[in-house]
């Protein structure tokens, strides 16, 4: 019987069962983590402990930083979207409706997610690594001796910075977005004119779609923020955890605003 047991645990089915089984327990326990950092966050957020000065700071960091990356993204995929739109669109008669479908993929979708990607690859592997070097130099425990709580401190400031200042970045990359959009359909389809396109922009953008869209970049702000702090905070080891609490982080991040996306496709649009 111990040697068919041991014959067992030799096997690739066997290793890769116990590997689905750590997968498993290391997802429910960062998800538990956190989970459990948000309401710390929100405990000290709703009791107004907010150190405005770290806010403020992390605001800079988070806009203006990432806005030239994420300008940049966001208008190369609104010119290869109209580079392969506005000529078919012509082709079947509808060229008054090239800038209401450009205009609502950036407001509905595109300007938010690929602002995310932009902001997740800069500013969240950042958060993470930041968060994970302070962890493996001990200085996180430092700041508990000294009886200074890291979700007040570390926490709070890029997590509140994230949710204000996502909103902003969104909505001038998605207008940088349009107004690419359209330069790029007026050069790749005849007939189409600047004010053809911006009355089809008009008529099919509504202020429905640009409220939801605040309220979505708001999340996605705040979950790259608390997911890029949360795993830097639970690093462990040395330049190998800052390593991996980094990529931990932006593949967290990743699947989170795509989940949160489509939580917000199936409750507003389906």
């Amino acid at each position: 019987m111990a040697n068919i047991q041991m014959y067992l645990k030799q096997t690739i089915t066997y290793q890769l069962f116990l590997m689905f089984l750590s997968h498993v327990k290391e997802f429910f326990e960062t998800f538990g983590n956190i989970a459990y950092q948000l309401i710390q966050v929100l405990k000290y957020l709703f009791t107004f402990q907010i150190n405005f000065r770290q806010v403020i700071e992390q605001a800079s960091r988070f806009a203006v930083d990432s806005l030239p990356i994420t300008l940049s993204i966001v208008s190369m995929t609104a010119i290869i979207l109209a580079m392969q739109v506005a000529p078919e669109m012509v082709k079947q008669g509808g060229k008054d409706y090239i800038g209401l479908l450009i205009a609502l993929t950036m407001v509905r979708e595109v300007g938010v997610i690929m602002s995310g990607f932009a902001i997740i690859s800069m500013i969240g592997s950042s958060q993470a690594s930041e968060l994970a070097t302070m962890r493996v130099t001990d200085q996180i425990d430092a700041m508990k001796v000294l009886r200074v709580s890291p979700f007040k401190y570390l926490f709070l400031p890029r997590v509140l910075a994230g949710a204000i200042m996502m909103p902003f970045v969104v909505i001038i990359s998605s207008a940088f977005g349009i107004i690419a959009g359209g330069l790029t359909s007026m050069a790749a389809a005849k007939d189409v004119t600047w004010l053809c396109y911006v009355m089809s922009v008009w008529q099919g953008l509504y202020i429905r779609d640009i409220n939801i869209m605040l309220l979505k970049s708001a999340c996605f702000g705040g979950c790259i923020s608390l997911i890029s702090s949360s795993c830097g905070y639970d690093a462990k080891g040395g330049a190998k955890g800052v390593g991996l609490a980094t990529t931990k982080a932006v593949v967290w991040s990743f699947v989170a605003i795509v989940i949160i996306d489509g939580i917000f496709a199936a409750a507003f649009y389906f």
